[in-house]
């Protein structure tokens, strides 16, 4: 037995290291040695600056004299005793949650409804990708012409079918300048959600309905008992894609109503871009970015702790 496991055991080391599977793992390091660059210059050195950003004096003089004092918590204190930052963390609750319902309701519509195959269907399809594919500069400069108080074509149409009396101040009034950047941000979403809960869609065998429409599970019922279990993992990956880049939207704010009037559609996106580009304050406006960050983790893996328990159970 001695013999035959002391001639074995060099074939096997030879074996495992052999010049094949060394190249395979040269050949391995090649390919994974760009991405991992491309990560750490692109991602993760922006990420680590930031957080660092955050603990320094950064402003306007740092890039002449090269010098950010450190200055501890003292940001995130100044930040978060401000006047503006409670009205900019409620605004981005309020946003986010608005344009997440109304972006997850219309695009499960959709794609329930796009699921039945009939004439023009895939061509239909097709256009709910547009609001999508439009930058959303582009898409905040047509939107803010069409919600015009004065020359705007709602206002206008609003007015020609007598349904109002003076044209809707709707970007310029603090009641409901919020309401319709929600509401431009949901048309824009729709597509995304559509397509994902789409896809998913597709993936649930056509049998499982047919087998449950002879136990009586037809329409409303279908869906809960067949549709919803079965599509609840891309319900998640599809809620919190939508969470995270729902946080950090700032074109559409800003073309639409620049953070206005009145900070009434202030967020802490919006707040750090002002502070760090406006004001100059960049260390600030780390402090503020940091912070949604860590909102944006914190959510990510309550939601995904949360739906493993609820799926478990």
């Amino acid at each position: 037995m001695s013999s035959t496991t002391t001639e074995r055991t060099p074939r096997t080391q030879d074996r495992t290291d052999s010049p094949s599977r060394r190249g395979n793992r040269w050949a391995a390091a090649l390919f994974l040695g760009p991405a991992v660059a491309y990560l750490v210059l692109f991602f993760g050195y922006p990420v680590v600056k930031n957080v660092v950003m955050g603990f320094q004096q950064y402003d306007i003089a740092t890039f002449f004299t090269g010098e950010a004092p450190w200055v501890g918590f003292s940001n995130y204190a100044e930040v978060v005793s401000s006047a503006l930052f409670g009205k900019a963390l409620l605004n981005t609750f309020l946003f986010t949650a608005g344009s997440i319902l109304g972006q997850f309701v219309l695009g499960m519509a959709l794609a329930v409804f796009f699921r039945r195959k009939f004439p023009l269907s895939g061509f239909l399809r097709s256009l709910i990708l547009l609001p999508w594919l439009i930058p959303l500069i582009v898409s905040s400069a047509v939107w803010r012409w069409l919600l015009d108080t004065d020359a705007g074509a709602l206002n206008r149409f609003l007015l020609g079918t007598g349904l109002i009396d003076s044209g809707v101040p709707w970007l310029t009034s603090t009641s409901l300048a919020l309401v319709s950047v929600i509401a431009v941000n949901v048309w824009i979403g729709i597509p995304f959600n559509a397509v994902i809960l789409h896809g998913g869609l597709q993936g649930i065998p056509a049998d499982l309905y047919e087998a449950g429409a002879l136990d009586g599970a037809t329409g409303w019922r279908a869906f809960r008992h067949i549709t919803w279990p079965l599509l609840r993992p891309v319900v998640s990956v599809t809620l919190v894609l939508g969470v995270v880049y729902t946080l950090k939207v700032l074109d559409i704010i800003l073309g639409l109503t620049n953070a206005g009037p009145a900070n009434a559609t202030q967020t802490l996106t919006t707040q750090s871009y002002q502070l760090s580009f406006q004001s100059f304050d960049f260390g600030q406006g780390a402090a503020v970015s940091n912070i949604l960050i860590v909102i944006s983790l914190v959510f990510a893996v309550v939601y995904l702790r949360a739906n493993r328990r609820s799926v478990e159970d």
